[in-house]
C-alpha cells in the first residue's frame, strides 16, 4: 500500500513539472498568464538562475524519493524471503510428520 502512494506521488511530480514547462525556463511570463513569482517573471539570467534552481530543487526531490523507494522495495523483498524460508520450514516440518505417521 505503501509502495502504491509512493509511485503515484512520484508520478504526480513528474506530470506537474512537464505541465509546467511551456516555455523557456526563466525567459519570463509565458502564454498562460502567470511567470511563478516577480524574478522568473522579469526574465533576464536572474529569472534563469531561479529556474535552474528550482530544476535542481525538483531533480533532488525525485532522486530522494526514488532512493525511498529502493529502499522500501528492498525491505518488501528481504520480508517476502524470510517467508519463504518459514514456509518451506514448515512443508518439510509437515513432510515429516507424514513420513512418521507411515512408519507407524
Amino acid at each position: 500500500m505503501a509502495l502504491r502512494l509512493m509511485l503515484k506521488k512520484l508520478n504526480t511530480a513528474q506530470s506537474v513539472r512537464a505541465m509546467s514547462q511551456l516555455g523557456d525556463l526563466g525567459s519570463g511570463a509565458g502564454k498562460g498568464g502567470g511567470g511563478g513569482g516577480a524574478i522568473r517573471s522579469a526574465g533576464g539570467s536572474f529569472g534563469k538562475k531561479e529556474a535552474a534552481n528550482e530544476e535542481e530543487y525538483f531533480y533532488r526531490q525525485q532522486k530522494e524519493q526514488l532512493e525511498k523507494l529502493k529502499g522500501a522495495l528492498h525491505d518488501e523483498i528481504t520480508f517476502h524471503e524470510e517467508q519463504i524460508k518459514r514456509h518451506q520450514d514448515a512443508i518439510n516440518r509437515f513432510k515429516d510428520q507424514i513420513g512418521n505417521m507411515n512408519k507407524q
